[in-house]
């Protein structure tokens, strides 16, 4: 899978996302990770992208030509390696086309639809993802209707820019490409499954400070274990978030 991502600040999460799981992904070939700048596509020598809002107001307003211009370069680039043509068509041997898709545009922005586990399965499906990362006071609507197909929150509040909220999605989505999570079983019973939260964990030592692992974790009796991790996150999903148990119908 590969993630293209627009921002006005490439060092901040290319240097998140080298570390930990996503960075083992990257390096071992199971992803691909690419920050285009912003600012090398604009037509200015001091590399400027924003300007004042029309209608005034406070703030600054990033401009539509270098935002399209970095998306068509990366357009391009998914083209060439995928042998596709400038419209993002497939060609087969016979020239004929077989199949037109243009590739899925995430605007990062807390006017989208909240992030969630569904939504990060459905974008694992994909091929090619480019994550869109704002600042200021956004951008120019022009743009957001020529190339986004796509409006994510992560939360009902408010952050300096799309970076941080691009970096959680990438995170999330990646876990679910395969190859990328030494135990693939992993991802698929993590917090979140059937719109459950995951059962408490418990390691090495049976004792800490007079609190003993449940026995019932130390029998062995696998059916048993399974039963008691069910309750356990009916009850936790129960106490904490009741509203998943509702998307359940219980």
């Amino acid at each position: 899978m590969h993630f293209h991502i627009l921002t006005l600040f490439p060092e901040m999460v290319m240097n998140g996302l080298s570390t930990s799981i996503t960075g083992r992904a990257v390096k071992n070939g199971h992803i691909s990770i690419d920050a285009v700048n912003i600012r090398d596509f604009a037509e200015n020598k001091h590399g400027q992208v924003d300007d004042y809002p029309y209608g005034g107001g406070a703030g600054m307003v990033m401009q539509p030509g270098p935002v399209y211009r970095a998306y068509e370069h990366v357009k391009d680039n998914i083209s060439l390696r995928t042998g596709s043509d400038d419209n993002n068509q497939a060609i087969d041997t016979s020239d004929n086309v077989i199949e037109n898709k243009k590739p899925r545009v995430i605007y990062m922005t807390p006017q989208g639809k909240v992030f969630n586990q569904s939504i990060a399965e459905e974008l694992a499906k994909e091929e090619d993802l480019i994550l869109l990362c704002g600042h200021y006071e956004g951008i120019d609507e022009r743009v957001l209707e020529m190339i986004v197909t796509d409006h994510l929150s992560i939360g009902d509040y408010v952050l300096t820019g799309g970076e941080l909220p691009a970096m959680v999605v990438i995170d999330a989505i990646s876990r679910l490409v395969p190859g990328v999570l030494h135990n693939d079983v992993s991802a698929e019973f993590e917090t979140f499954h059937d719109n459950l939260l995951e059962h408490p964990q418990y390691t090495r030592p049976e004792e800490f400070m007079g609190k003993r692992v449940p026995d019932v974790l130390l029998s062995g009796h696998h059916k048993n274990i399974e039963a008691w991790r069910k309750e356990q996150s009916l009850q936790r999903t129960k106490e904490r978030r009741p509203d998943l148990l509702e998307k359940r119908g219980q």
